[in-house]
């Protein structure tokens, strides 16, 4: 008779590296902070810090734009269907906020590198985020550009500060997880 430990798999053919563990963990994240921003009360409903950004934009300057969309693309459905909304209004709305928002953060990365620090990228994700929000509330619902046009600033104001906010929180948890890592290299190269 054979032993059920053969029948399992060992722990060298169940290797996994711990960017991948990261990665998975990532969106989890990213679901956790949006579903806590959503019990936080706003002046507008659907007004919001975009919290879960943060964990968006760290996972683009670690891993980059593939990893950065599976945080996204994660975190709208979980969100979505825990909240009921999948396929809704605001699950077109989330999506389309969200993937514009991924590329251009991502695409100013590779273009200006260093010369555009998180702060500065999270400004720009949360303003497209915003107009392309915007932009798809007229075309699928609202279809009265002034109404569009006089909300816009509120939208807009919040998106920049929102942004600055966002990117400041990135760079300190960017910050510390190089800091942790240099300190994790020295103490090997120490090792006799």
């Amino acid at each position: 008779m054979q032993k059920i430990s053969e029948h399992l798999p060992s722990a060298h053919s169940q290797h996994v590296s711990a960017e991948t563990l990261h990665i998975a963990l990532l969106p989890a994240y990213a679901v956790g902070l949006h579903s806590i921003e959503a019990l936080i009360p706003t002046p507008v409903p659907w007004l919001r810090l975009g919290l879960a950004n943060i964990i968006t934009l760290t996972t683009l300057y670690l891993y980059g734009l593939k990893a950065g969309m599976i945080v996204t693309l994660t975190r709208v459905f979980i969100r979505s269907l825990l909240a009921g909304t999948f396929l809704g209004p605001a699950f077109v709305m989330s999506l389309g906020g969200g993937l514009a928002s991924t590329l251009v953060m991502w695409g100013l990365m590779v273009v200006f590198g260093r010369l555009f620090s998180p702060v500065s990228v999270s400004i720009f994700g949360a303003l497209t985020h915003n107009v392309t929000q915007l932009f798809l509330a007229y075309l699928l619902f609202v279809r009265q550009i002034e109404a569009i046009l006089i909300i816009s600033p509120l939208i807009l104001g919040a998106g920049l500060i929102t942004g600055i906010f966002n990117g400041i929180v990135t760079n300190l948890i960017i910050k510390k997880i190089k800091e942790k890592k240099e300190a994790k290299e020295v103490a090997q190269n120490s090792l006799p």
